[in-house]
């Protein structure tokens, strides 16, 4: 795919802007939304944005920086999951302890907001201290939204426990989104006025970028990104009528801006923020080389998470409402899911295949298919298939014996309740392993899986949890249809 975003220039600009924002305060609480690491909207959508860009940026800070990573206790109790990794948020956060550590960045402590009293987050917070890692739990903040002389007082945010922080940088985090991370900026800056510092807060949103106009494709995404949040891009009014100039903002900011800039104007004594835009810092908007291609990698998006959306719908994860949301910012840009070649093709494959459940992926501008067969799902096989095609080794030629398949696939049915007959991508990887360490040609093909990074891949049946997941880790963009495979 071909890059149109300029990530050095990026790293040059947001670094800047960043470091004009400290020099503003003694110390600068920084709100980070979206995904600190393994930020795949974004890659996808603006091809050139790596996904590990912001931890980049913050290794430019990380003698300056530390962070405090937020999660809700209802989340731990409900055992929420990351729909990207299959994983629980409190895995997540575990998971990025140890990745901030392994980058050098300091990690102060994880805040468990909105507790009452749940057990699994007061277990979470005895396995935090196994990390070396100090839990603080903050509840409910008293008199939010609307009392703000109850908020901005003791009995408010300084009815939470103050979080001893050293470095000029303090960089809020979360696993994802409603974690709590506003919340506990503002309650830091309290505690923090309180001890006569002069402390201030930040927003770094990627989406919607700010200074690209309402409508383009790449805010759209945001739109379809967050489609069961029923979030809106809207014009920031309050920076319009401040400045005269026309910027995007979405509908939760500019709902909640009028309280909170009383709230930082109580603490802080002063108002320093006139917009939601104000807040924020983002520069991405400045670093697009090609808007024509950005815009055709957004539409690309915004189809894949339609077919996502029809899948969770399936699942019963979303509302009905959610992929009706993303069809109508379809109709909007005039794209359907009929936009999407490689779906195309794999219905075609099934077609040909007496409607056995098949596959495609997309090799530059070649269409690599496979089906379901006797040892193989759908996925391993068209991935066996398309590294096959790469390492321009025959149709004809087995990457994997089926007396290699017959016996995994009888162990694997012995050993398990339910009976599957065929083996799935993360099975057949771990096959062609061993077979690697004595067969140079699969070796050869297995070492060709990093080309299939930002190739385009569509199953016609629904793809397993577990497939998706490997799906995603090779940085394949992946959809599918909400047929289930009834084996």
């Amino acid at each position: 795919m071909k890059k149109c975003f300029d990530a050095e220039k990026y790293l040059k600009l947001q670094t800047k802007k960043i470091k004009e924002r400290i020099k503003m305060f003694d110390k600068l609480y920084i709100e980070f939304g979206g995904k600190l690491i393994d930020d795949q909207h974004a890659a996808r959508t603006i091809p050139g944005f790596l996904p590990d860009l912001k931890i980049r940026l913050l290794q430019e800070f990380k003698d300056q920086a530390e962070v405090i990573l937020c999660i809700n206790a209802n989340a731990i109790e409900k055992s929420k999951i990351r729909a990207d990794h299959m994983i629980s948020y409190e895995t997540e956060v575990l998971r990025l302890i140890e990745f901030l550590r392994s980058k050098g960045l300091t990690v102060n402590s994880v805040v468990i907001t909105l507790f009452d009293g749940q057990k699994k987050a007061k277990d979470f917070a005895k396995k935090l201290e196994d990390y070396s890692i100090k839990p603080y739990f903050h509840t409910f903040t008293k008199g939010y939204p609307t009392d703000v002389d109850t908020i901005v007082s003791d009995e408010g945010y300084g009815a939470n426990p103050y979080i001893e922080t050293t470095k000029k940088l303090v960089v809020v985090s979360a696993p994802g989104p409603c974690s709590g991370k506003l919340a506990t900026s503002l309650s830091q800056l309290y505690h923090e006025c309180k001890r006569g510092v002069k402390a201030g807060y930040a927003k770094f949103e990627t989406f919607p970028v700010w200074n690209l106009p309402l409508k383009h494709p790449v805010n759209i995404a945001y739109e379809a990104a967050t489609a069961d949040l029923n979030d809106k891009n809207m014009i920031d009014y309050f920076h319009l009528e401040k400045y005269g100039e026309t910027v995007v903002n979405y509908n939760r900011d500019l709902e909640t801006f009028p309280v909170l800039k009383e709230i930082l104007t109580r603490i802080m004594g002063k108002s320093i923020y006139f917009s939601p835009t104000d807040m924020g810092v983002n520069m991405v908007g400045f670093c697009i080389t090609d808007d024509a291609a950005v815009q055709k990698a957004a539409k690309d998006e915004i189809v894949r998470r339609y077919y996502r959306a029809v899948v969770d719908l399936k699942k019963g994860l979303v509302e009905p409402e959610v992929p009706d949301r993303i069809k109508l910012l379809m109709n909007e840009l005039k794209i359907s899911e009929n936009d999407r070649e490689v779906a195309k093709k794999a219905e075609e494959k099934r077609k040909a295949a007496n409607n056995l459940p098949s596959a495609a992926i997309e090799i530059g501008r070649k269409y690599i298919t496979g089906r379901k067969t006797g040892y193989l799902s759908p996925v391993s096989s068209t991935i066996i298939n398309a590294i096959k095609h790469i390492t321009k080794i025959p149709d004809e030629v087995d990457l994997i014996s089926p007396t290699v398949l017959e016996p995994i696939l009888e162990i694997k049915n012995k050993t398990s309740n339910f009976k599957e007959s065929y083996l799935k991508l993360n099975e057949v990887l771990m096959a062609l392993s061993i077979c690697s360490t004595t067969n140079p040609i699969v070796k050869k093909a297995l070492n060709n899986l990093d080309k299939l990074k930002s190739a385009q891949f569509h199953a016609t049946h629904m793809i397993p949890d577990d497939e998706m997941v490997i799906l995603s880790n090779l940085g394949i963009n992946a959809t599918c249809g909400a047929e289930v495979d009834l084996n």
